[in-house]
């Protein structure tokens, strides 16, 4: 146990401004990489934004067996019919893809589920969503998206300096676009849950950017005369531990939820993991590496320029 000790109490001495090129190349690919998945894959919408049925079902007798109903539902010539369990093991959610032609379509197909399946279940909900409602929340998503990540660049430069606003947004864009190309990648259904997951990373991603930008400022007060590069990497260090405690006791708390949460908040806990994982490297990587090319300014620059004039 003496070493962890030892690396908690002391900082440790990692070259992060030294390999922060590589850094800047490894977060590039990911988000060009992530730019053509987007560009060619897109997103797997869930019902939410691009339309159709959720049914909410409970066996009354036993759990529920998902490949007996999926073979029964398959039959009805309802495009591909999705099932899984969530909550009790009696406890299913079926979701149909919408159906052509208006409401009434939409209610015939419920009805030939209820029908097929029989009265061995309890009917809990049933749920219609219109694309042009799931048109309006894809652009009421986006527009929050780019709000919450304005606010939070606005707050970051009302606290410390429009050098750091620049560290925390290109760093936050680096979390969501990522995220959304693991999205796109794996084609995990994007629904609201995981768009308030999006939401969420830019959140924690702040917050740790913060910690880090509150420590450099304070040495950038402290070593007047210690170049950039060596106040950022003692910064960095100086906050590691806290860093790393921090992400790590989070992502084994989500990671809990995305093996057992069940499919239903699948989306949400694979899109905060992967934000817990982006924002901590972000945070040592980008954000404040960035700083070396926008040099925020040292406490009495200001008063000494004025008096060489």
């Amino acid at each position: 146990m003496r070493p962890v000790i030892v690396f908690l109490r002391e900082p440790p001495k990692f070259p992060f401004v030294r390999i922060h090129r590589l850094g800047f190349m490894l977060s590039l690919l990911l988000m060009v990489v992530s730019a053509g998945l987007l560009a060619t894959r897109g997103l797997n919408f869930g019902i939410d934004f691009k339309g159709g049925i959720v049914m909410e079902v409970k066996t009354l007798s036993g759990n529920a067996d998902l490949d007996q109903m999926r073979g029964k539902l398959n039959g009805l010539g309802l495009g591909e019919v999705a099932l899984q369990s969530f909550g009790a093991p009696n406890d299913v959610l079926i979701r149909l893809p919408r159906q052509e032609g208006g409401d009434a379509a939409q209610n015939r197909a419920a009805e030939r589920v209820h029908a097929t399946l029989g009265n061995g279940y309890d009917y809990r909900r049933t749920e219609v969503v219109g694309p042009k409602v799931g048109g309006e929340l894809i652009r009421a998503g986006t527009i929050a998206t780019v709000l919450a990540t304005l606010a939070i660049a606005g707050y970051v430069w009302f606290r410390f300096e429009w050098q750091f606003g620049i560290g925390a947004v290109f760093s936050l864009f680096h979390d969501v676009f990522t995220a959304l190309g693991l999205f796109s990648a794996l084609q995990l259904e994007f629904n609201l849950a995981t768009l308030a997951a999006i939401l969420t990373i830019a959140g924690y991603s702040i917050n740790d950017k913060v910690v880090i930008f509150d420590r450099v400022r304070e040495n950038l007060r402290k070593y007047k005369s210690l170049p950039l590069k060596d106040l950022l990497d003692l910064s960095l260090n100086e906050t590691l531990s806290r860093t790393l405690m921090t992400s790590t006791v989070t992502a084994l708390a989500v990671l809990a939820l995305l093996i057992f949460g069940g499919a239903v908040i699948r989306g949400f806990s694979a899109a905060m993991l992967w934000g817990i994982v982006a924002g901590t490297y972000s945070s040592l990587f980008l954000a404040a590496p960035l700083l070396l090319y926008v040099k925020p300014r040292r406490s009495g620059e200001k008063a000494e320029a004025i008096k060489a004039k």
